[in-house]
């Protein structure tokens, strides 16, 4: 539904509406949803024929495997984020919930891997940076909408404090992360998006960590962690972790003072942490990058 240009021979909602033999309106639906491309032109909303014939050939799979939201949906999010639409990407989660998946599995088999698209796109210039925003603001509603299903009860195993350093300001990452420790049993002090070194230092001391998460998700930033670290070594005795897509293995996570790597993806972040938690050393809880499993995008 995004505006990207109007593809060759594209026709009208009512004649997409006749050769699938349905309502107008339930041809605007499918827009709304994700399940039809269009685009704008002229204020009138067009589709491409090649589309309906596979939407009119093929039934929209029933179920979304527990665990494994397929292809079609992360495409149908992509074209929802891209165009800002809260509601239709919305139903996209809602599907996949209804369908059994895991909100852990909305965060990392649908929202990751789109936003990962939006961001190689933003990066390569096909789209800009206007869209880019757009697609992250609507990402960020989905998380908070996601948020309260996290939510465990019962005594909690532990204190995690975590933000990201001082003029980072991608936040996404970090609330994958906070949500999923949540999930967990995990209490969170998710002090979000450019936390400078002193609030690390404050949040540390009013809430007793088990650990502190410093997040680098962009270049540039590796003063502002080491700055953070080494504050936070005088205030606490908590395992000090430094992630995020910047840093890409353990020796640069060494080299910013972490205790030890958190790996690529959330799943490895939960996992660093269960580690602290079970007192292995970090040689004997580091696991290699899981490629089936990508992290949120060097993004907002």
């Amino acid at each position: 539904m995004t505006d990207v240009g109007t593809p060759p021979g594209a026709i009208g909602l009512e004649e997409a509406a006749t050769r699938l033999g349905v309502h107008y309106m339930t041809v605007y639906r499918y827009l709304r949803t994700g399940r039809l491309p269009a685009t704008k032109s002229g204020g009138v909303w067009k589709v491409d024929p090649r589309d309906v014939e596979r939407l009119r050939r093929g039934p929209e799979p029933a179920a979304v495997p527990r665990g494994a939201p397929r292809a079609w949906a992360v495409d149908r999010i992509l074209d929802r984020l891209l165009a800002g639409d809260e509601v239709g990407a919305w139903s996209v989660v809602e599907s996949a919930l209804a369908s059994g998946a895991e909100p852990a599995d909305v965060h990392l088999e649908l929202l990751a891997p789109a936003l990962r698209v939006i961001g190689d796109r933003w990066e390569a210039g096909s789209i800009g940076v206007g869209d880019e925003h757009r697609a992250s603001v609507v990402a960020r509603r989905l998380l908070d909408r996601l948020g309260p299903r996290f939510n465990r009860r019962g005594k909690k195993r532990g204190t995690v404090v975590l933000g990201a350093v001082a003029g980072e300001r991608h936040e996404i990452p970090g609330t994958m992360v906070a949500d999923q420790l949540r999930g967990a049993g995990f209490e969170v002090v998710d002090l979000g998006a450019d936390t400078p070194a002193p609030s690390f230092v404050a949040a540390a001391r009013a809430h007793p960590p088990l650990c502190v998460l410093l997040s680098v998700t962009g270049p540039g930033h590796e003063a502002a962690a080491r700055t953070a670290v080494a504050a936070l070594r005088s205030a606490t005795a908590a395992s000090l972790m430094v992630g995020g897509a910047a840093v890409r293995d353990a020796e640069a996570a060494i080299a910013l003072g972490s205790d030890r790597w958190t790996g690529t993806d959330v799943r490895q972040v939960v996992a660093a942490v269960e580690a602290v938690r079970a007192g292995l050393s970090p040689a004997a809880s580091a696991a290699p990058p899981s490629p089936a499993s990508p992290g949120p995008p060097a993004r907002r």
